[in-house]
This record gives structure tokens, C-alpha cells and sequence, in this order.
């Protein structure tokens, strides 16, 4: 299975949109893009952390699955790689993090930065 996890805190801060007004609104819209959007993959995880949680509840939109971080995104997005990973899952994970993206690529996953997502979703 083909699968997508979109670092949500990162992809919607890659813009100066003025977001940080209201992280739950720009979680919701950044939500609304992705079930949208025809992004050629099985499977999308959206990880959202701290005031985003509030625009979008945990569940599944379509192929589109949202998960609230109890602690650390970049935390669950590396729990979701490795689970993924084990299960002979291709990852994917959205996200311009330097640091997540060395651990992603130890994990067993691979990256694209947020523009790749925000270019289909526009």
C-alpha cells in the first residue's frame, strides 16, 4: 500500500497565511485540500498537534485519516512510519523538517517538501 502522512503543522506553516491567527481553521482547510485532492495514494494520514487538533476530529474522510499528536508530531509521524514500514507499506511523509526528514529516512520512509502537497491541493 501506498501511503502519505502530512506533517499538518508544517505544510500549513510553510506559508505566510497569516495561520497562526487560527490553527484550527487553517488545520480544517489544510483537511478539506486533502480529501479534495487526487494525490495518488492509497492511504493519507494527516498528523495534527496542539490548537490545530481543534479544526479537524480523529477519523477517516475517504482515503484521508486524521491523527491528533498527544505529545510531539514529529513524534506520531515517526510512530506511523515505522508501524507502516514494518508492514511493507511505500511512505511517504510530507514535510520541510530537517530533522524529521533524516529520522523518516531511517525509519524505512521517504520525503517530499511541503510544496509538493500545496501544489495539488491549490
Amino acid at each position: 500500500m501506498r501511503v502519505l502522512i502530512v506533517d499538518g503543522a508544517n505544510v500549513v506553516g510553510s506559508r505566510p497565511t497569516g495561520w497562526w491567527r487560527d490553527r484550527a481553521g487553517a488545520a480544517e482547510r489544510l483537511h478539506q485540500a486533502i480529501v479534495a485532492a487526487e494525490l495518488g495514494y492509497d492511504a493519507v494520514v494527516l498528523v495534527l498537534e496542539g490548537d490545530a487538533r481543534h479544526g479537524q476530529p480523529v477519523g477517516k474522510a475517504g482515503a484521508v485519516q486524521t491523527v491528533h499528536a498527544p505529545r510531539s508530531g514529529d513524534d506520531t509521524i515517526l510512530e506511523q512510519v515505522r508501524a507502516r514500514s514494518s508492514r511493507g507499506d511505500d511512505v511517504v511523509v510530507v514535510t520541510a523538517d530537517r530533522l524529521l526528514r533524516d529520522q523518516v529516512a531511517a525509519a524505512g520512509g521517504a520525503t517530499v517538501g511541503p510544496s509538493w502537497l500545496l501544489a495539488r491541493t491549490s
